[in-house]
């Protein structure tokens, strides 16, 4: 069985979007400025895309506000074809504790980051439909560590579910995390040496 190339079919839907009319709406969930660098860069001449920040996981709260400081600070300076907007979520770890319970030993990378991966596209899939969104997506798959087959898969059964189109992509493709790389350095971004929560922390940081 062929796996499917996400970042070619998200070439292939761009390619189709029609040039006489108003570029389409993205509902765009994002983990950090950092991740959304090169996303921005790349989809901000093709749609009209709205930030959500939306992690209840991300451990110490002080981590969550400076993330959420910097992706505010990114979206007001990267010069965009078409303004970029930014909307954050609600803040409640208790959501993430409440998703994972029973994986917490479980090591990075596995079923208990697919459920995190659900619970932040779950609400961004919810309030795309609720407020008229063309399409949403992740900027998750810029990583490495991210898996980007099971990012497309619960993409796909919320984009049934709540009937607004999932976005699917492969960020990481074409040099994608390389280029997040290159603009974190250019933009002078503050950018974290783990994933957000505090298994990942702990992971990074044993002592």
């Amino acid at each position: 069985m062929n796996r499917r190339n996400y970042q070619k079919e998200l070439e292939q839907l761009l390619k189709e979007l029609p040039a006489d009319q108003p570029a389409p709406t993205l509902f765009l969930h994002s983990c950090c400025a950092p991740c959304s660098s090169y996303v921005l860069e790349y989809l901000s001449g093709y749609f009209r895309i709205t930030v959500f920040y939306y992690n209840p996981n991300i451990y110490p709260e002080s981590e969550y506000h400076a993330r959420a400081e910097e992706q505010k600070r990114f979206v007001r300076t990267l010069p965009c074809r078409y303004p970029v907007k930014y909307t954050e979520g609600a803040y409640l770890p208790d959501d993430f504790y409440h998703c994972v319970k029973g994986m917490e030993q479980i090591p990075e990378g596995g079923v208990r980051c697919f459920a995190c991966y659900r619970l932040r596209l779950t609400e961004t899939a919810r309030l795309a439909k609720e407020q008229g969104f063309d399409y949403f997506a992740s900027t998750l798959s810029i990583s490495p560590l991210k898996n980007a087959e099971k990012l497309n898969e619960i993409g796909e059964q919320l984009a049934d579910l709540y009937q607004v189109r999932w976005l699917p992509n492969d960020f990481k493709k074409k040099n994608g995390f390389k280029r997040s790389t290159e603009l974190s350095k250019e933009y002078g971004m503050y950018r974290q040496d783990y994933c957000g929560c505090v298994f990942s922390r702990k992971e990074r940081h044993p002592d």
